[in-house]
């Protein structure tokens, strides 16, 4: 059975931040993220929940979409990926062989 590999989008209403990361079980990370006592981005800005969830079908796709919504920095994209009304275009459309799992 082949593994499941998530990109997730953590919303910090309390801060008014978003973090993107990627993960095989994406509920695991956010409780870490809400509770492991390092001194990260995340732990600076807790609470944290799961604004989105997108699965994905191979670990490297994971990877390299979770690198492309960090490199734009752009809060609209991030904003436009949680709409679940938002059907992607363009380059997106041609990355995102990813399925929104939000809760």
């Amino acid at each position: 059975m082949k593994n499941q590999y998530y990109i997730y989008i953590l919303f910090s209403a309390k801060h008014d931040k978003y973090y993107i990361g990627y993960s095989n079980d994406p509920w695991r990370r956010v409780e870490e993220h809400n509770t492991k006592p390092f001194n990260t981005f995340t732990s600076k800005y807790r609470p944290w929940e799961i604004a989105a969830v997108f699965s994905c079908d191979e670990e490297s796709n994971a990877i390299h979409l979770e690198k492309f919504i960090k490199q734009q920095k752009s809060r609209r994209l991030i904003e436009m990926l949680i709409d679940p009304k938002f059907v992607p275009g363009g380059v997106l459309e041609k990355m995102i062989r990813c399925q929104n799992k939000t809760k």
